[in-house]
This record gives structure tokens, sequence and C-alpha cells, in this order.
């Protein structure tokens, strides 16, 4: 792992908070010329700490009102059977992360759905169907207090 200073951190800071922000802009803010802040973001991006750019959208707007956190379990811990379970849960564009997890279930799911008719026909279509689920165990989210994917970086 790369050693940050406080400019490095200072600017994946920004960027986390402003993806669009110009070199020119990073560079004021950090009060460093454009080419060493250039050089600066190219590394992090080459070195992988910076993965991508992407836009925040709102759920809510997208009528996408249904946040729910599965949990699943599954009876069969096979090398096909994980593969599987994981092809299928790639695949679907409304579960937004995916964690293979310790305690009473095996795998955690965030996923979103317009409405709980919607959701249920994912449960019943997607994750019914997947190979060894035993246990299927909803939670939905009744107000979101915080929600972010921003990493604690700074001096």
């Amino acid at each position: 792992m790369t050693d940050f200073d406080k400019t490095d951190l200072r600017l994946m800071a920004l960027v986390q908070q402003d993806g669009r922000l110009s070199n020119a802009k990073l560079a004021a803010a950090l009060s460093i010329s454009e080419t060493p802040c250039w050089r600066r973001l190219k590394r992090l991006e080459e070195e992988g700490v910076i993965e991508g750019y992407q836009a925040l959208l709102s759920r809510r707007k997208l009528d996408l009102g249904v946040l729910a956190f599965v949990h699943l379990s599954v009876t069969q811990h096979g090398e096909a059977v994980t593969a599987e379970i994981e092809r299928t849960i790639l695949a679907a564009d409304n579960v937004l992360s995916c964690h293979n997890v310790s305690g009473d279930a095996d795998f955690m799911l965030t996923v979103v759905a317009k409405d709980l008719d919607a959701y249920s026909r994912f449960v019943e279509t997607t994750l019914r169907k997947l190979p060894g689920v035993s246990a299927i165990r909803s939670t939905f989210s009744l107000r979101e207090i915080k929600a972010s994917n921003r990493l604690p970086v700074g001096p």
C-alpha cells in the first residue's frame, strides 16, 4: 500500500465529494500547481486507489421506494453452488451490494425495488430459485438516516 501524504488524502476527499472537479479547481483547492495535481490524480487512479467515477442518483426520484437488507442462508457451501449464487446476484441490477458474511446468514444483500410487490417478485423469481437457499430474511428500511459510499480520508 502506498503511503499517502496530506495532499493525497485531501485530493481523495475532494474527488469523493465531487468527481467532476476540473484539474484546475483541484489544484487550486490543494494549493498546488496543475501538473503535480494531475500526476497525483493519475497515480492514485493507476494504483487502483481511485477505482472510477460515477454520478449518485436519487433512488426515490427513480421510483425505487423500497430498500431491503436481505440475509440469505444456504445449506450447500460447495464451489459450484457458491459460484451460481454469485453469478445470479451479480446479474441482478436491483442488488446494490452483496457480502459473504459471518453469523446466522451466509450472504447479506442490499436490494432496491419500486414497491413491495416488485420486491416480492424479485424474491420469488430470483432468490428462491438460488441453489441451496434455506432461509431468506428481509429487513426493510423505514427511514434512511445516512447513506454514503465515501470512505473516511483526509488529514
